[in-house]
């Protein structure tokens, strides 16, 4: 039981940790900008044709398989320092941004020589025909020439979110996209003695403003301006990136996992049913998209509070803030679904243009993929609260038993028995029920309380048995 002392303790610290609000509104709000500038390249590109949006949905898949790495190390940054500033063990949290911030920059460098040299044979497998294989490599080529600069930003934003603040990501982020909008016009479609660059352009439009972004986030940083601090020395701890690592691989296999699945599904899509088919899908999911950039916000908010609440000891505390993420999570993210699946003709239309085969592919993915935000919201916040914990093994679990067992194991039936696209679509119901289930019975066990702590007893004792 606590004592009077340490309650008052927990009772101080919790008035300092923000709720579940002032880190969800920025959250969303920063993810929603991005969301409009990708329904703005969306608009663009849809004018270039079904091929042009068939490459930039596969270009887009390959460079989210490229930061993979960069996700894991988050995972890593978002738990430690939480954790850390929920002890406030401020110095310790600065030092854990240090550290991810090198091992991301690392990583980065190699993703960026890969895609370089590899663009053409990973957008193969997706089936497409002549012309957008070489536009999709092109915006690959692209994207991976940015990836250091994707990766400060992605590793800033991160710690300091989890440190609870989420105002400072949201105003770079404003930022960035101030710049990103103008700029996707110009590199697009060509302005005075600057040639009209298609595909390409909204590829390098996106690395500029996100190079302005990181730049000033890192200039900000080293400033000490920011409450996570500029640190040079007491960084490069092998227990520190040992702790990182533990955490983070477990995530960065989630990754590859969910890369290769959504590969898998794309590819049986892109091969047997067509580009419109392929093009649908990635209209459908950018217009769902604001449901989505809602739950990260949520996702965010989970991982932080339970991180903090955790390194604060209240356990009750912590697996209150998960509940209630959740909550709020399927209530927003629900009604928006709704909200687009009603509208979701005019909506393909508008983004379309006349092409009729692929507006009909796309109002039937929105119908399936709305329907689905509820289930969706139980992983992004559930799934963001455990990985908030330092649990990252068993969304990896998860991951590869509704994404590879379930979706992809439907969809190559639907497509051997030869069934319409629309079913190969549906696959995605049985995933988010089964991940769904999963999470929920996982965060109901209590286990992910005491996993760190656990990590680090087990660590010591072959420390003392190998002395």
């Amino acid at each position: 039981m606590a004592t009077v002392d340490e309650s008052a303790q927990r009772e101080g610290a919790a008035d300092q940790r923000p709720g579940i609000w002032q880190i969800a509104i920025p959250s969303i709000i920063g993810n929603l900008s991005f969301t409009v500038v990708g329904m703005v390249q969306t608009k663009f590109i849809g004018g270039l044709g079904a091929e042009a949006l068939a490459a930039v949905g596969a270009g887009q898949r390959v460079f989210f398989a490229m930061q993979a790495i960069l996700m894991a190390v988050s995972a890593g940054t978002t738990a430690l320092v939480a954790r850390a500033w929920g002890a406030r063990d401020y110095e310790e949290a600065s030092r854990v941004t240090m550290a991810s911030l090198v091992l991301a920059g690392g990583f980065a460098l190699i993703a960026m020589v890969f895609g370089l040299l590899f663009a053409r044979q990973v957008a193969g497998v997706f089936g497409l025909d002549e012309e957008t294989l070489t536009l999709a490599t092109d915006n690959i080529r692209w994207l991976s020439v940015f990836q250091v600069t994707f990766a400060v930003n992605f590793i800033l934003g991160a710690a300091l979110r989890a440190s609870g603040d989420a105002w400072s990501p949201l105003w770079i982020g404003i930022g960035v996209n101030v710049i990103n909008l103008p700029l996707l016009y110009v590199c697009v479609f060509g302005f005075g003695p600057i040639p009209a660059l298609g595909v390409s352009g909204a590829a390098i439009a996106a690395g500029i403003s996100f190079t302005v972004g990181g730049g000033v986030l890192l200039l900000l940083w080293v400033r000490n301006k920011f409450r996570v601090k500029h640190v040079r020395s007491g960084w490069w701890r092998r227990a520190r990136l040992r702790r990182l690592l533990d955490i983070g691989y477990p995530a960065a296999v989630e990754q590859v996992v969910f890369q290769v699945g959504f590969f898998a599904f794309l590819m049986l899509i892109g091969n047997f049913y067509g580009t419109e088919a392929f093009a649908a899908y990635n209209i459908g999911v950018n217009l769902l998209q604001v449901c989505m950039t809602v739950g990260f916000g949520f996702s965010i908010a989970g991982s932080t509070l339970v991180g903090q609440h955790l390194g604060a000891n209240d356990h009750d505390a912590a697996t209150r803030s998960g509940w209630r993420s959740m909550n709020l999570a399927i209530l927003a993210m629900g009604g928006l679904g709704l909200v687009i699946g009603i509208y979701a003709q005019p909506l393909a239309t508008w983004f379309i243009g006349d092409e009729p085969l692929t507006i009909r592919y796309t109002v039937i993915f929105i119908h399936l993929l709305a329907s689905m935000m509820p289930l969706m919201a139980i992983d992004f916040a559930i799934g963001g609260a455990l990985r908030g914990a330092g649990d990252t093994r068993f969304p990896l679990i998860a991951s590869f038993a509704s994404l590879i067992g379930m979706r992809c194991g439907l969809a190559a039936l639907f497509t051997w028995l030869e069934l319409s696209v629309a079913w190969v679509y549906g696959a995605l119901v049985g995933d988010y029920l089964l991940k769904g289930a999963m999470l929920i019975w996982r965060f109901r066990t209590g286990r992910w309380k005491t996993l760190l702590r656990e990590g680090r007893r087990s660590r010591r004792a072959s420390a003392q048995r190998g002395g």
